[in-house]
């Protein structure tokens, strides 16, 4: 081999001088510097630049006849070709590429307002191949449409082909699978309906504070509130208010108060009595832990007649910790809700991971480890 052609590493890569004339399609093995006198002196072509035929007569002007290029072996593949390819696999619904890959790096950025998730088995599954890499945003974050949700690259300049094949086959398993490495879920815009329990708030005893905290909270999502009640303790009356607010078509009921373990607390058996099913108590959340999340089927409406619908209702019932906590397990909860998740015991054993807030004196949340 003469010097002007060598073997990079121990695969069929190679570096080898030749004429700039020759060097179409070949990539660039190192910068090259252009300087105009009192006007730029900087990059002109970075290190991995496929050299295109256009680019030969600005070689030329900058005095370069000849090229250091990589030439890459038939099982290889160039860096930003492999970062295309692997975004292009991990992305589900709702994301898009945004701009080329630069230095074999690629972001991915929200194609819609919504709620981020992540495959994260398979992104670690992803991550262990070595030479890429995927970084995402915390799953089930609220974003917005053109914010980067996550961000992958070819590590090395050159990468095996069976490596990125790999990975390509990961990230298409998951999307197959129904749940896609990264993707942006659309948040539904509900009319919801809202029942505020106890005695001391019904009787005008002390001032209600749910109202106003759970309505703006559905208004930031685009959600409309078809009503609000307020019922004392008493299973039946909550039950019927709950009644009336599904035939008055509401997607999502809100239930407040009354979900202690006292004997005046109620609220829960209301939502059985309704028809609730898969009710689930409970989670590891600070504050929060008193939660209830059940479904509603609206095969039939309180009059036992069938509805064209047979979509299932979300329940959310929400502890005092509601009215005094400016955020918490709601906020964890709803945009999940929202955006179609099904809530059951496991997502809510989950959260014990990240739930404890610190009730900091300057909220900012979502900016804080709450809730990821």
């Amino acid at each position: 081999m003469c010097d002007a052609e060598k073997n990079v590493g121990a695969d069929s890569t190679t570096t080898k001088t030749i004429p700039v004339g020759e060097a179409v399609g070949m990539v660039l093995a190192h910068d090259v510097t252009e300087i105009r006198k009192d006007e730029f002196k900087g990059r002109a072509f970075k290190k991995g630049h496929i050299i295109r035929a256009e680019d030969i007569d600005h070689f030329r002007k900058l005095g370069k006849e000849h090229l250091f290029v990589l030439s890459l072996g038939s099982d290889e593949i160039h860096e930003d070709d492999a970062a295309l390819a692997l975004a292009s696999a991990i992305m589900g619904a709702g994301v898009r590429i945004e701009g080329e890959p630069r230095e074999g790096k690629i972001n991915i950025i929200a194609e819609r307002d919504g709620l981020l998730k992540v495959n994260r088995d398979a992104l670690l599954e992803f991550n262990m191949l070595g030479d890429v890499m995927c970084a995402t945003r915390h799953g089930n974050t609220v974003v917005k449409k053109g914010r980067v949700v996550a961000g992958t690259r070819a590590i090395p300049l050159v990468v095996k082909r069976g490596l990125i094949e790999e990975a390509i086959s990961i990230g298409e398993r998951a999307r197959s699978s129904g749940t896609p490495l990264v993707e942006v879920k659309e948040l539904k815009k509900p009319k919801t309906g809202i029942v505020i329990t106890g005695n001391e708030v019904y009787f005008g005893k002390i001032r209600d504070a749910f109202a106003s905290v759970i309505t703006k909270k559905i208004e930031e999502f685009g959600g409309d509130v078809v009503g609000i009640y307020y019922a004392p303790d008493d299973a039946v009356f909550i039950e019927q208010r709950l009644r009336e607010l599904v035939n008055a078509g509401a997607e999502l009921l809100i239930a407040t108060g009354g979900m202690s373990v006292d004997p005046d607390d109620v609220t829960r058996f209301a939502i059985r009595n309704l028809g609730a099913a898969d009710m689930t108590y409970g989670s590891a959340v600070l504050p929060g832990a008193m939660v209830l999340v059940a479904y509603l089927n609206k095969e039939h409406d309180a009059e036992g007649m069938e509805q064209e619908s047979s979509a299932m209702i979300p329940i959310l019932g929400i502890p005092a910790c509601g009215m005094y906590h400016k955020i918490t397990v709601f906020d964890l909860l709803l945009p999940r809700v929202l955006a179609g998740d099904k809530i059951g015991r496991r997502e809510l054993a989950e959260l014990g991971h990240g739930g404890l807030c610190l009730n900091c004196k300057t909220c900012r949340y979502p900016v804080c480890p709450f809730g990821k």
